[in-house]
C-alpha cells in the first residue's frame, strides 16, 4: 500500500511538472486541446466541435431564401456504393443540387438539415471570397497589394496578399495534422492566434509555387479585418450569408475571448445547404439572383489554376477533373466538400467524420472521385 500511495504521489508530481513545463515553453495550448479532443473521447479534430471554442455569430438577413425542393427530389436511391462509403467514411449529410434545386438530400446518424457541423478547410474559400470582396469594395487595392501594406513586419518580402490566397507565399509553415507541437495544431488551440501568425517568416521566394499552408489564410483574413475595420464574421455577413439567403446564422471560431481573432484558415460551423450557396456563387460567376455580389472575373480566377505545374489550385479553391468533366471545389480536413460541375449545373456537397487515407498535403483523395461517381450514378450521367 505505502508503495501505491508512493507511486502515485510520483505520477501526480510528474504530471504536474511536466504541464507546467508546457506552460513555462509557450506550448499550454496542448493541455487546452487535449481537453477538447482526448477527454471528449476523440483522437483527432471532430466536426461538432464549437461549444468548445468561443465563436462569432455570422448573422442570416430577414429574407432567407430556402433552395427549392426538385420535382425528382429523392426519387433516386443511392447506389450500394454510395450506402458503403457513407458508412465506412462517416457520412453524415450528402447533397445533389441540380438546377439550382435539391435532387438528393440524405442525413445520417442525429444529424440534419439545420445542423450546424465544422467547415475545417472550407473556411479557406469563404476567406478568400471576403478578399474579392474587399477588393470590390475598393478596401484592398488588388491581388498585388504588398502584405507589408498590412503589416510592416514583412517590409522586407514581397509577398502579396494574392501569394497568400494562392498558397504561394513563402512563409516558415509546416502543414501537419497529428504533431501536438506543430504550428498547425497551435494554430487552433493557441490562445493569441495573431502573435503565432506573425512569428513567421517569409523563408522562400514568393508567387513561384504552390504550397498549401494553413498560416497563408490565417494570415489573409487578418489582413481583411485591418483593411476593412470589420470582424469576418461581420463582413461575411453583409456581404454574402445575408444576401445569399442563409436560411440560418452561422458560427466562426475565435482563438479566445480577449482576442476575439477568427481563425481565417478554418472553422465555419454551418449546415450543408447553406455551406452549398458558395459553390451556387461561383458557379454563377459571382452573380446571386441577378445582383453581382463578387467580380465575376475574380470568381473566374478563383477556380483558375495559378501555377501551371499545380493544376488543383487557384485563388482559395480546388480543381479536379473526372472522366470528361471539370470540377472546382471546396474542401475540408475530415471529408467537407463543396463539389461543383458548372456545364451539368450540379453542386455536390458531403460532410462527414473522416474520408478515406490521406494521400500528403495537398493531394486529393480517393473519396472525392467516388462522391462524384455515385452522383453521377444516381442521375444517369456520363463522366
Amino acid at each position: 500500500m505505502k508503495f501505491l500511495k508512493k507511486l502515485l504521489k510520483w505520477i501526480v508530481i510528474t504530471i504536474a511538472l511536466l504541464i507546467a513545463l508546457l506552460y513555462l515553453f509557450d506550448y499550454g495550448y496542448i493541455i487546452r486541446g487535449a481537453k477538447i479532443v482526448y477527454f471528449t473521447g476523440h483522437n483527432t479534430a471532430f466536426i461538432d466541435d464549437y461549444p468548445y471554442f468561443e465563436n462569432d455569430t455570422i448573422k442570416k438577413g430577414t429574407d432567407p431564401q430556402p433552395w427549392p425542393i426538385h420535382k425528382n427530389y429523392n426519387s433516386v436511391e443511392p447506389t450500394e456504393k454510395l450506402i458503403k462509403v457513407n458508412n465506412d467514411w462517416g457520412t453524415i449529410a450528402y447533397l445533389i443540387i441540380k438546377n439550382d434545386s435539391i435532387w438528393f438530400e440524405k442525413y445520417y446518424e442525429d444529424f440534419g438539415k439545420d445542423s450546424k457541423t465544422n467547415s475545417f478547410s472550407m473556411a479557406k474559400s469563404i476567406t478568400t471570397t471576403l478578399l474579392g470582396k474587399a477588393i470590390m469594395d475598393g478596401y484592398i487595392d488588388n491581388l498585388d497589394q504588398p502584405v507589408s501594406d498590412f503589416y510592416p513586419q514583412y517590409n522586407d518580402t514581397k509577398t502579396t496578399v494574392g501569394d497568400l490566397a494562392s498558397m504561394a507565399s513563402g512563409l516558415d509553415w509546416v502543414e501537419h495534422y497529428t504533431s501536438p507541437f506543430s504550428v498547425t495544431a497551435r494554430a487552433n488551440y493557441d490562445d493569441d492566434l495573431a502573435e503565432t501568425i506573425l512569428n513567421q517568416k517569409v523563408i522562400e521566394e514568393p508567387g513561384k509555387s504552390f504550397k498549401y499552408l494553413s498560416g497563408n489564410t490565417q494570415l489573409l483574413g487578418m489582413i481583411i479585418e485591418k483593411a476593412s475595420g470589420k470582424s469576418l464574421s461581420n463582413y461575411l455577413s453583409e456581404s454574402f450569408w445575408e444576401p445569399m439567403g442563409a436560411t440560418d446564422d452561422a458560427l466562426w471560431q475565435l482563438d479566445d475571448s480577449k482576442h476575439k481573432l477568427a481563425k481565417a484558415f478554418c472553422c465555419i460551423s454551418s449546415n450543408a445547404r447553406d455551406f452549398a450557396r458558395f459553390g451556387k456563387l461561383y458557379k454563377d460567376y459571382g452573380k446571386w439572383n441577378g445582383k453581382q455580389l463578387l467580380d465575376s472575373s475574380y470568381a473566374v480566377k478563383s477556380v483558375t489554376p495559378r501555377f501551371p505545374e499545380s493544376p488543383q489550385y487557384g485563388y482559395g479553391w480546388w480543381m479536379k477533373d473526372v472522366g470528361s468533366k471539370h470540377f472546382f471545389m471546396m474542401r475540408g480536413h475530415l471529408g467537407q466538400y463543396v463539389i461543383v460541375e458548372p456545364e451539368d449545373n450540379l453542386i455536390i456537397v458531403r460532410l462527414g467524420h473522416r474520408k478515406s487515407p490521406d494521400e500528403g498535403v495537398g493531394q486529393f483523395t480517393r473519396d472525392i472521385t467516388v462522391y462524384i461517381e455515385e452522383a453521377y450514378n444516381m442521375l444517369g450521367y456520363d463522366l
